[in-house]
């Protein structure tokens, strides 16, 4: 299990938790949602350097699952705005119901990065 969550050493703080493989599916969604083949990617297969990619979720799409440099409230600030837009696309019609869970995870996802930025704390993958 997969859980990002502020580092503010508060146990009720809230958090948003994946399967790895969950977790996976879930970037390759984002990536999609920015233009983005996440199997192009550097460090997913792919030769593409991340830098050639032109999206603020980079540092999340990026991210080692459980290792690697916690979010920094700035990149945490810098990410949220775009989660944010694709969380409130309209979806027509019915929802599949695996659409509908990343959407839920993504709303999730916000509200753990707007508590890491009010509080100015890392967002840590444990």
């Amino acid at each position: 299990m997969l859980v990002l969550f502020p580092g503010d050493d508060d146990t009720s703080s809230p958090d948003v938790s994946w399967s790895y493989t969950g977790f996976g599916v879930f970037r390759r969604w984002l990536a999609q949602a920015e233009g983005l083949a996440l199997d192009e990617m550097h460090g997913f297969g792919g030769q593409r350097p991340w830098h050639d990619a032109s999206t603020a979720l980079a540092p999340l799409l990026n991210h080692p699952d459980d290792d690697g440099p916690d979010l920094t409230p700035i990149q945490c600030a810098a990410i949220l705005p775009r989660l944010q837009e694709i969380a409130d696309q309209p979806q027509e019609g019915s929802i599949d119901p695996l659409l509908q869970q990343h959407i839920d995870n993504t709303h999730q996802l916000v509200v753990v990065l707007q508590i890491c930025i009010e509080k100015d704390v890392d967002l840590l993958f444990g």
